[in-house]
């Protein structure tokens, strides 16, 4: 279990804090889906559960164990990071070496890396691109292979900060594919940094950040009811979920249970 206990943070003495008493938990193998728009306190979040910055007020424990400067290493260990721009996560000249590289500072031996490298760059379903170069991957193809290093590693944790925003509509899906994948199969916990409410809508529960401050929490249908909140977020509501708000907020449609399940089903699709 991860606990985040009325954290604050901000960046410089004269600017408002990035975050403020902010506080909420994730259960082993929960996926949590932690939305905003940009300035929310969202990839602040992801720097201090991965100790690359720290906490001015309030704790953050794994599993009981409160991240310092001196248990931090020893919890980087079981948390993975996925970032942003997957450009910036290759730091290998192919596929087989990305992956192993994290291994090698963990002096893997030889044999058992390889063996790795096999096993969950076919997990990833990367196994035929090990000899290829970062410039020749699509996007998402990038973020797998950021991820089967990180399975590689053994790590239980999986952040993934705003890991699908430059991807397009195919990549996105084989991302959504895999989490759904790594959590219903492997337990993963993922944590998942978003803008994306179609992405969100896949999680168990849903933290709402606005201006470094938790506005809503809850499981996505009971998140997603809330237009005015959504709106005033500066969240993009996709189409299908519109359609769903609109229909739960009509008196005639409303009461027809059967078809308010089958929009939401459908919602969950697209």
């Amino acid at each position: 279990m991860i606990t985040f206990e009325n954290v604050t943070f901000k960046y410089n003495m004269n600017e408002p804090y990035a975050l403020e008493n902010v506080s909420f938990q994730v259960e082993d193998g929960q996926w949590l889906s932690i939305l905003g728009h940009n300035g929310s306190g969202k990839s602040t979040i992801a720097k201090l559960l991965i100790g690359l910055l720290e906490a001015q007020q309030g704790s953050i424990y794994y599993n009981g164990v409160k991240l310092t400067e001196d248990t931090v290493d020893a919890v980087r260990k079981n948390v993975g990071i996925v970032f942003q721009n997957p450009d910036n996560q290759f730091v290998g000249y192919n596929v087989r070496y990305d992956i192993a590289f994290g291994m090698e500072n963990h002096q893997i031996p030889r044999k058992e890396m390889l063996e790795k490298i096999q096993e969950f760059s076919t997990k990833v379903d990367m196994q035929d691109f090990l000899d290829r170069e970062p410039q020749t991957l699509s996007g998402g193809q990038k973020q797998r292979v950021a991820i089967a290093g990180i399975l590689a590693l053994n790590c239980d944790i999986i952040i993934l900060d705003e890991a699908t925003s430059m991807l397009d509509p195919e990549g996105t899906k084989e991302i959504t594919d895999l989490i759904i994948e790594l959590k219903e199969k492997y337990n993963k916990t993922i944590i998942m940094i978003t803008h994306d409410l179609a992405l969100a809508n896949r999680s168990d529960y849903i933290l709402v950040l606005k201006n470094g401050h938790v506005i809503k929490e809850g499981k996505p249908k009971d998140v997603f009811i809330d237009r005015e909140l959504l709106k005033s977020s500066n969240l993009d509501v996709p189409f299908s979920l519109r359609f769903y708000l609109e229909a739960k907020h009509s008196d005639i449609l409303n009461k027809d249970e059967r078809l308010m399940e089958a929009l939401w089903e459908y919602h969950l699709k697209k």
